[in-house]
């Protein structure tokens, strides 16, 4: 028996991208986001949700108007700053070499 569960963490590509029910790894895929970023966005928002099976062991999907609500949430921009955009990183400058000083 394997007890690799990293099939649950990464995003998966959906059999039909149009259709009505997605799990989390599906709609992540098709979202183009994170695992981690929509499981804490959908415990935080859990009308955005439901659940295919018994109680809080069922698998969690989404329809299409939840797909289209938190795309609209992503589309807002960084709530933490206030920006439309999520400022991008930088790289490094790369270092000078330093000249010997005689």
């Amino acid at each position: 028996m394997s007890t690799d569960k990293s099939k649950y963490h990464q995003p998966q590509p959906p059999a039909d991208p149009n259709q009505e029910f997605m799990t989390v790894q599906e709609t992540a895929y098709v979202l183009r986001c994170g695992m981690a970023w929509l499981r804490q966005l959908l415990r935080d928002n859990p009308h955005l949700c439901g659940r295919n099976g018994h109680g809080r062991s069922g698998k969690i999907v989404t329809d299409r108007e939840q797909r289209a609500a938190i795309h609209a949430i992503r589309s807002a921009g960084d709530p933490r700053q206030g920006r439309t955009i999520p400022r991008q990183r930088r790289r490094p400058a790369a270092r000078k070499p330093v000249s010997a000083a005689a």
